[in-house]
């Protein structure tokens, strides 16, 4: 049944100052009401402007997906919503949204699909290092189903502790941080675009970010 639904990434730009209000209403729309659910709301970090939210809405089918934005037009203070669907690749095997608090980066991937089999080796293959060595979790690996055709996009969603642990994740220590450095820059060469922005999450059960970032 996973690897059947529709994830929706959606980039929301609120009115300014609005952020922390606008998500609140995100958290409160009837979603089971309208067959979906909402996997996670985050707030900008560093590399998007300060009133623009990421969200992630799940659904069953692909004829589904438009009813988010239908949803999120009766919010306040939200002024425009660009949405990609996905499917889930490697993870997440369920919608299971994440709880804990941290710095969540959203990292994007465009290349030929023709390497599209040995991108997704090489995650599958760096990640298990890549846990163990940063105190990290990579959250989903979603494929976009709007790509044209001969070309493949992903939307990465990884959670680390803390920006500190950000940067010594680009730093390798021994042989098999090394290893899983190389899978990483293999599985970076293949890609014709990627790019990267941190994020916190909104709906964390934990403890709440309130750190002026932008």
């Amino acid at each position: 049944m996973a690897d059947t639904l529709i994830y929706v990434h959606h980039s929301i730009s609120c009115a300014p100052r609005t952020f922390a209000t606008v998500a609140d209403e995100l958290g409160r729309l009837h979603w089971a009401g309208r067959g979906g659910a909402l996997f996670g709301v985050w707030r900008s970090q560093i590399g998007c402007p300060r009133d623009e939210l990421n969200a992630i809405t799940v659904w069953p089918s692909a004829g589904d997906a438009g009813i988010a934005e239908e949803l999120m037009r009766g919010v306040e203070n939200l002024r425009q919503i660009r949405s990609r669907p996905m499917r889930a690749t490697l993870r997440p095997e369920s919608p299971q949204p994440p709880r804990r608090q941290g710095n969540y980066a959203f990292r994007w991937f465009e290349l030929p699909d023709a390497h599209w089999t040995e991108f997704l080796s090489l995650c599958a293959a760096a990640w298990p290092g890549f846990e163990a060595a940063y105190d990290s979790q990579v959250i989903g690996l979603w494929r976009c189903v709007d790509d044209k055709p001969g070309r493949a996009s992903a939307l990465m969603i990884t959670r680390r502790p803390d920006l500190a642990m950000w940067e010594r994740s680009k730093i390798p220590a021994g042989e098999a941080e090394n290893e899983v450095r190389r899978q990483l820059s293999r599985r970076y060469d293949l890609c014709d675009a990627t790019w990267v922005y941190t994020t916190t999450l909104l709906q964390a059960e934990d403890r709440a970010d309130t750190v002026r970032w932008t």
